[in-house]
């Protein structure tokens, strides 16, 4: 068996930091949210019913620093703001669409073993 890289996962290099934002809790769920086009805040919450509004701002916040996501401002009173994917952004829907994909070939076995894991 081949040794390890040490510096396979060296601090400076930036790919350790997109596994964190694609793969956290909520990111790729507010992809889906935003397939269809541009929506506000309030009615991502609809679907996304059992994050925080916190949760989703900071979610949101950070996908806009990482130029998944843009936020436009319309005024009118009350504020207006809709959030949509941008190209980057889009792009993470087919790594969602091949992990929905093997979630679905897979669920059965990975039921199994947590099952057989807590027996």
């Amino acid at each position: 068996m081949e040794t390890l890289d040490p510096e396979m996962f060296a601090p400076e290099c930036p790919t350790r930091l997109v596994p964190m934002r694609v793969g956290d809790k909520w990111t790729a769920m507010v992809v889906i949210c935003l397939e269809g086009g541009p929506r506000r805040f309030g009615e991502l919450l609809v679907p996304l019913r059992s994050i925080t509004k916190k949760v989703l701002a900071e979610t949101l916040r950070a996908m806009e620093r990482d130029g998944m996501v843009t936020r436009r401002e319309f005024p009118a009173n009350p504020p207006h703001v809709e959030y949509e994917l941008t190209p980057l952004g889009r792009s993470l829907l087919t790594l969602i669409d091949a992990a929905r994909d093997w979630c679905h070939e897979h669920l059965p076995e990975l039921i199994e073993a947590r099952q057989a894991h807590y027996i």
